[in-house]
């Protein structure tokens, strides 16, 4: 018999872990080892094991999935992540890929497409949807001089979601939900925000964050 292919599902909301748990083992070649809700019950798990591939969502408890597909990445070069999240992939997608993941798929996504992409990053390819694509492409072939500044790659990876979070019309309170981080914590990061964009207040903040937004989505 045939050795299963082995998965951590890591997402914060239990619910959908579970069914993304029964979605993978639908296959009877995978086998989910163990699921998770943070970047640190993920790192805790994997001393013990390391699974071929990780299934990572972006908001986590504590610390953004981003931050831990660098984590996997640096002490596991081997794992493949998939990210599997709520979060516009026009936004975060091309970021996900530059920390190392090798697949971007939206939680809205038909059962069938979140196979597809498993199946895909399995093969040796990187899987973003067919309109990804063509946008990372396009960067590629026509770069723009004039680069947006402030430029948003100084921020880190949670400063990055929250300012996304920001630019698709989200408050405070609901980012802060979204993230399961304090209203006090998501201040923090909008003020670390500001200062890092040299953004004064936080309605100029939000102008730049919506048109930011609106500007990866064209």
């Amino acid at each position: 018999m045939l050795k299963p292919v082995t998965f951590i599902v890591v997402d914060d909301h239990p619910v959908f872990r579970q069914g993304l748990v029964a979605l993978v083992e639908s296959d009877k070649k995978y086998k989910v080892i163990a699921e998770v809700g943070s970047v640190a019950e993920a790192m805790t798990v994997l001393e013990s094991g390391v699974p071929d591939v990780a299934l990572v969502d972006i908001s986590l408890i504590g610390q953004s999935g981003l931050d831990l597909v660098k984590n996997l990445k640096s002490a596991h070069p081997s794992i493949l992540v998939l990210i599997i999240t709520m979060h516009d992939e026009v936004v975060y997608a091309e970021r996900a890929l530059k920390a190392g993941a090798r697949g971007y798929v939206m939680k809205h996504e038909a059962a069938s497409v979140m196979k597809d992409a498993i199946k895909t990053v399995l093969s040796g390819k990187i899987y973003v949807s067919a309109v990804m694509r063509d946008r990372l492409l396009e960067s590629m072939f026509s770069r723009n001089d004039e680069a947006p500044v402030p430029s948003v790659e100084r921020l880190s990876d949670r400063e990055f979601e929250v300012l996304g979070l920001i630019g698709q019309g989200y408050g405070l309170t609901e980012i802060a939900d979204v993230l399961n981080l304090s209203v006090k914590t998501i201040n923090t990061y909008r003020d670390n925000i500001k200062c890092k964009l040299h953004i004064r207040n936080a309605g100029s903040l939000r102008r730049f964050a919506i048109k930011w937004v609106y500007s990866r989505e064209r």
